[in-house]
């Protein structure tokens, strides 16, 4: 795991530093840049790398890494590599991939993955991709006078992000060239991209909490979708293409459920198991949730004379969090069960005040508080000398633990009702949460009222809304009149809609939903603040639930199976069964969350006055400080559930301040 950053085009090689710097943080055991001139301004490639050292600690693994190898077109006597690459990941089927090409005569010089990259991509080019069973961000170059494979030419570099996008990867296309990096800190260090926010991507992220990829709220800058790849050639996208898309619209699985859920079983075991490969100490998350008691679990099963440390968060007096009971009584179960040691970070209230720094290294304006825990438990595993942990993130997404995921099912219970009908069920439920009833505190009337708002739509867009925090016509009236005609053509649907379109094969309405849940809410929104807090402190987080042979077995398991009525994830309870105590398994849901509705009018008043207050929104323009200041008086006395919303605004605001307003620093404040 490491920061990676770079350039294809016109840009002074000086730019390299300023850009690896500001992400040291991601690789605090080694730098390094290198500068391709290429024989013409526009051909200039610039590769840097922060290492964070997890396999072949050795020198040897150093980046921005070249190989001189006869079997990959390069003489070992040459006067430069001919391919180099800058990488930031873990490839966990590297070994027998290495094993493949020392059969075909390779000369290996290094222990790593990043090696095995490169000797696989002299041989087959960019469809090596397609082969690879790992988290990734990379950048290869291809110098070489021959060889070239997959429409490769001398001097292209390969860019690419692994398939369930667990690595970040940004970039911007600008006249003098493309800038690339794990971070958007980095582009902007170079003073090349403009600082001109995106309207639609703020409509988005108040309505979703993120932005849909490719999008981010800065108009020039990009993500690079999970699973896409790209070719630069002389300062330009040459091409852009999908290298891996999860595989939903096959045959389901032969089998019974037990049959099914044994299987289930040994691959999660076989995924634990490759991503447990490490030479610094492994530990994980444990929450005390299924998902990372299930990872803890089969941690124990394939190294039983290891003893990992774990990490969870406990809220003083174990107290509920908004309505959902306390998770550490669990992890401490867990972890007694399981023969672990437990560390526990108690949150105090005043665990807000680590907001703006979570911003800081997010990236993005997420609105959700719950990065701070992974943030705080990613510095205390560092400070114990833990490099590694494991986490359960991707289970919800992959297996259906989601409540949408039951609201979806339930649908067939009203779907078939005429459009009157179920446009007098959404009218009713918009006017609930907008006020109308004036009991949106109750956590049960808050979901009642957001599985119902939207049944009026047709079935795609009806889905894509399960993601809203907040109705149309409730963000719309926040907008300033220029604000609103920005965006009045943005439909919030679109980017969900538009992905469905790639799975035309697969019907069933949960496994599209959880096609959605991967591509987007996944990817934009847990991954890319899974990362980004681990990182921020030099920690390298692993998802073996979405390790890739696990993710396509699970894409194949009947829907009736993982959904049972309320019982979401049940194939995957039923597999856990052998190994954890029944009242973890089938213990109620709750999320990796914080008190937010309650630090909204407490611990955050005084943020939320300064961020939303009528100078600070009149200097940007976009919302309208009556309108916000009736909506904040509306949530505090109970009315509206609009915690969330007005959360999105202050994060936005936060975010334009470091990342718009100010020169970026090149660390962020403790």
């Amino acid at each position: 795991m490491c920061g990676i950053a770079g350039f294809a085009g016109a840009f002074e090689p000086a730019v390299l530093e300023r850009m690896i710097t500001c992400v040291a943080h991601r690789g605090p055991d080694g730098e390094g840049r290198r500068v391709i001139e290429g024989g013409a301004p526009r051909r200039r490639v610039g590769l840097a790398h922060r290492r964070l050292s997890i396999i072949d600690l050795s020198p040897s693994g150093a980046q921005p890494m070249g190989v001189r190898c006869g079997r990959c077109g390069v003489a070992e006597n040459a006067p430069d590599a001919g391919l180099w690459m800058t990488y930031n990941g873990e490839i966990y089927n590297f070994q027998e991939l290495r094993r493949e090409l020392e059969s075909r005569g390779h000369a290996f010089g290094s222990r790593t993955d990043s090696e095995v990259l490169l000797h696989l991509y002299a041989d087959e080019g960019p469809a090596m991709l397609e082969r690879l069973n790992g988290i990734f961000a990379l950048a290869i170059y291809d110098g070489r006078p021959s060889g070239q494979r997959g429409g490769m030419r001398p001097g292209d570099v390969l860019v690419a992000r692994d398939g369930l996008g667990v690595k970040p990867l940004y970039y911007a296309s600008l006249p003098e060239g493309v800038l690339f990096g794990s971070e958007i800190k980095s582009l902007l260090q170079t003073g090349r991209v403009p600082r001109e926010m995106d309207p639609e991507a703020i409509h988005y992220h108040l309505a979703y909490l993120w932005a849909p990829s490719p999008s981010t709220v800065l108009k020039h800058v990009r993500k690079l979708r999970p699973g896409f790849a790209m070719v630069l050639r002389e300062g330009g996208v040459e091409r852009e293409w999908c290298h891996y898309d999860l595989p939903y619209g096959r045959d389901p699985l032969p089998g019974s459920e037990a049959e099914i859920a044994a299987e289930l079983a040994r691959q999660v075991e076989a995924a634990v198991d490759r991503q447990m490969v490490a030479d610094v100490p492994v530990g994980a998350f444990l929450s005390g949730g299924l998902d990372s008691s299930a990872v803890v679990a089969m941690m124990r099963r394939v190294r039983p004379d290891y003893t990992p440390r774990c990490y969870s968060i406990g809220f003083r007096g174990d107290q509920d969090v908004e309505g959902n009971p306390a998770d550490l009584p669990y992890a401490r179960r867990v972890a007694a069960h399981l023969g672990v040691d437990l560390c526990v970070l108690e949150i105090e209230p005043d665990a807000i005040r680590h907001l703006e720094r979570m911003l800081y290294h997010l990236d993005e304006p997420q609105a959700d508080p719950a990065p701070i825990n992974a943030l705080l438990i990613s510095e205390q595993a560092r400070a114990d000398g833990t490099k590694v942990l494991l986490s359960g993130a991707g289970g919800d997404d992959i297996f259906s633990g989601y409540r949408r995921h039951y609201a979806l099912r339930m649908e067939r219970a009203w779907s078939w009702l005429p459009s009157t009908a179920r446009g007098g069920l959404a009218g009713a439920a918009r006017w609930a949460g907008e006020g109308g009833l004036g009991m949106m505190d109750r956590p049960s009337i808050r979901r009642a009222a957001k599985a119902f708002a939207h049944a009026d739509l047709d079935p795609d867009r009806r889905m894509a809304s399960y993601w809203w925090w907040s109705g149309e016509a409730v963000r719309r009236a926040l907008y300033t009149p220029a604000f609103a005609a920005a965006t009045r053509d943005v439909d919030t649907a679109a980017p969900l809609v538009a992905s469905l379109r790639r799975i035309p094969g697969e019907r069933d309405p949960l496994n599209r939903m959880l096609y959605l849940e991967a591509k987007h809410f996944l990817a934009d929104h847990n991954l890319n603040y899974t990362d980004k807090t681990g990182m921020a402190a030099g920690v390298e987080t692993r998802v073996p639930l979405l390790d890739r042979e696990l993710v396509d077995f699970a894409t194949r398991i009947p829907p009736r199976l993982k959904q049972q009525g309320r019982v979401g994830k049940a194939i995957f309870k039923k597999s856990m069964e052998p190994f954890l105590p029944h009242d973890v398994i089938y213990r109620p849901k709750t999320g990796f969350g914080a008190p937010l509705r309650d630090w909204l009018h407490g611990e955050l008043r005084d943020l939320r006055e300064d961020t939303l207050g009528a100078a600070a929104l009149s200097r940007r323009g976009w919302f309208d400080p009556a309108a916000v200041a009736r909506l904040v008086e509306q949530d505090r006395r109970g009315e509206v559930d609009a915690a969330y919303t007005i959360f999105a605004m202050m994060c936005i605001e936060l975010w334009c301040r470091m990342f718009v307003d100010a020169p970026l620093p090149a660390r962020a404040a403790a």
